[in-house]
């Protein structure tokens, strides 16, 4: 019987075990009204087609780690998808891998510059990137002016997004591999402690000697580079390039972090939780049409099960708190 108490006290004192109940509960109320679901190609199709909000939920996690928010992430993955585009449509860069340094470094710019305007200029994050938002949207419609690459200007960058390792879509391994890069970097480097320290006591870590605005300028800067690989990568996997591309969808992407545990306040949130909320939302919009629910209530049904996710985090973190303090009693 206290075994039993012991087993269900870590399931409800864990963010992470609670996020998989969930994932598994989903997906077994799926297939039995889809059994397609559960299919390799099913999985592999989802995965693909929500690559990107799952890679940019990692740049959000540190965002949201130090207490802050990037609401122009889809804005700079349009610009430098329709950057990417417009080289290959008039053929000024054609060598794919070329093309993807070239995407993560203006996205790498864009994130240093939001980032230093936020820690050196004291600019909310939420001002800040919300005038980048626009800023970066505007600049991918110059850019495209009014015009739009298609699957036959893409020539062999598209595809990269069809080509497989190992029976692996190649970007689902570059997802596979930021994430585990992430999973090290923040578990058992000193950048990842110092992020965590910034977002959980701003003031003991300066006092402490970490730079709180170069830890600021890091985490916008790392944001801005995945968001311009995903830029690339978004070019790649719907075989064109327009300045409207997945707009708005930088809700998505904090919608993610904020079903995974990410507290918007900082100091808590981990790249399992930030895995586990991206594919909770990923199986969700996949999972909508398949049960046949119809498209002008989806958006109704997808924020009720979000809602329901979120609140359990809820229960969860309250379970741990409770759980640390009678620990601390002891």
């Amino acid at each position: 019987m206290k075994e039993n108490k012991s087993i269900l006290k870590k399931i409800t004192g864990s963010r992470e075990a609670s996020l998989l109940i969930v994932l598994i509960i989903l997906c077994i109320a799926i297939t039995a009204k889809s059994p397609s679901f559960m299919t390799f190609k099913s999985i592999t199709d989802m995965l693909k087609n929500n690559v990107v909000i799952m890679i940019m939920a990692l740049g959000m996690l540190g965002v949201l780690l130090v207490g802050g928010i990037d609401i122009s992430v889809a804005s700079v993955l349009g610009f430098t998808g329709m950057i990417v585009g417009m080289l290959m449509k008039y053929e000024v860069v054609t060598s794919t891998p070329l093309l993807f340094v070239i995407a993560v470094a203006i996205g790498l710019v864009c994130g240093c510059v939001t980032g230093l305007v936020i820690a050196y200029g004291k600019v909310l994050p939420i001002i800040a990137t919300m005038g980048f938002m626009y800023i970066y949207r505007g600049l991918a419609y110059v850019i495209s002016n009014s015009e739009w690459a298609s699957a036959e200007n893409l020539g062999t960058f598209k595809d990269f997004a069809l080509g497989k390792v190992l029976g692996l879509n190649n970007v689902i391994w570059v997802m596979i591999i930021i994430y585990v890069i992430f999973f090290i970097v923040m578990k058992w480097t000193k950048i990842g402690r110092k992020v965590y320290a910034v977002g959980s006591n701003r003031e003991a870590a300066a006092i402490s000697g970490i730079s709180t605005k170069r830890i600021d300028v890091l985490v916008y800067t790392v944001m801005g580079t995945l968001s311009g690989l995903c830029g690339a990568l978004a070019v790649s996997i719907y075989a064109s390039a327009q300045p409207n591309m997945l707009y708005a969808k930088e809700m998505d992407v904090i919608a993610a972090c904020v079903i995974g545990g990410v507290s918007m306040q900082g100091g808590r949130g981990s790249v399992v939780g930030a895995f586990l909320g991206s594919l909770i939302l990923a199986i969700i919009a996949k999972a909508l049409p398949l049960v046949g629910i119809e498209s002008i209530a989806q958006n109704t049904v997808k924020g009720i099960i979000i809602m329901a996710v979120i609140i359990l985090n809820v229960l969860a973190q309250r379970a741990m708190d409770r759980s640390n303090l009678k620990g601390r009693e002891m």
